[in-house]
């Protein structure tokens, strides 16, 4: 049983964040999350990768940046639950239960949800003989390290920022970079879309283009080439060690859809204002929550923890006024 101010489900960069903001009003926090480690998917997914939308950062890799808020929110000693899903919530304001699969029981005056999309995992291509070559590495959906790629005749499918990302990122690392898409215009940003086109012009990768993934070749997980088609069927041979598929993530909220907060299609409904849900005392943060005019940006995440602080302060301290200092000026509470 942990007894707690407020309860943060998600410790990506939106939750951590909530940490500090909170910290410095003096409530308490506990946090959950369903994978083994802090960070979501800057984490999980993409450590290495560069955020150029940080301020005071010009640029910053994602790892880096959820080193960083640990170390803000250390003064904190916040409990963290991993590898942990929440799947009950019951109570009321001032008094939540929440009880996590491995049996956590917390009470909470107040609920945070901070789960970025919810579970995440990939979208994978409908190719055959695709699970042995995911056994072995031959096919991977997440870059956690360039270097593993070093030297590597790498093919990458799609069309959004991660494909373009990452083709731009192991260019100058890999023996020879494939990008695999079905149309000439990409769905990044306009920036690095033409980095992009730069880069193939340069020699520096391929645009193989308008095809799409047809096939696998190799024997006993080990990939030799992959077999592209265009839209007439004719079909091409990409000579490749690893295939990074980037058709995006499925999102799956989970029993978060079950506790009666309102949503649209498939995110939160939140209160901009305060970041509250439909149900009093729940709030949430970050991707998971939408109102208009909102910004996908962890820039958002963070302004958000703000508001959401200090709306549950109210709840957590019932009856005691909150004298807002800047933090020049308070420093940083002790714990």
């Amino acid at each position: 049983m942990i007894s707690t101010d407020i309860a943060i489900i998600g410790a990506g960069p939106a939750g951590l964040f909530a940490v500090f903001e909170c910290g410095m009003l003096k409530l308490r926090c506990v946090l959950i999350d369903a994978l083994g480690e802090v960070g979501g998917q800057c984490a999980a997914l993409y450590p290495e990768k560069p955020i150029y939308d940080i301020p005071a950062h010009p640029a910053i890799s994602a790892g880096a940046l959820i080193a960083q808020l640990e170390a803000q929110i250390e003064p904190f000693a916040a409990p963290r639950l991993l590898h942990r899903r929440v799947e009950a919530l019951t109570g009321s304001p001032g008094e939540f239960h929440l009880r996590t699969d491995k049996g956590d029981d917390i009470i909470a005056r107040a609920v945070l949800i901070a789960a970025g999309a919810g579970a995440f995992g990939p979208n994978r291509p409908p190719l055959d003989g695709l699970e042995e070559f995911e056994a072995t590495g031959a096919v991977q959906y997440y870059v956690r390290r360039r270097d593993d790629f070093r030297g590597k005749r790498i093919v990458i499918a799609g069309g959004g920022d991660s494909a373009v990302d990452w083709a731009l990122a192991l260019k100058d690392v890999a023996a020879r970079v494939s990008v695999v898409h079905r149309r000439a215009k990409f769905r990044a940003s306009p920036e690095t879309a033409a980095q992009l086109d730069a880069a193939a012009q340069a020699g520096g990768l391929d645009l193989v283009i308008p095809y799409q993934l047809h096939a696998l070749l190799g024997e006993a997980g080990r990939l030799e080439a992959v077999e592209v088609a265009d839209l007439e069927g004719r079909t091409r041979r990409l000579e490749a060690d690893h295939l990074l598929p980037f058709f995006g993530l499925a999102m799956e909220l989970g029993p978060i859809a079950e506790w009666g907060v309102a949503l649209e299609r498939h995110h939160v409904q939140v209160n901009p204002a305060t970041c509250e849900t439909s149900l009093p005392g729940v709030f949430a943060i970050g991707d998971v929550a939408t109102y208009p005019g909102k910004l996908k940006l962890i820039l958002q995440g963070f302004s958000e923890a703000a508001v959401a602080a200090h709306a549950m302060h109210a709840i957590a301290r019932p009856g005691q006024a909150l004298h807002f200092e800047y933090s020049t000026s308070k420093g940083v509470p002790a714990t």
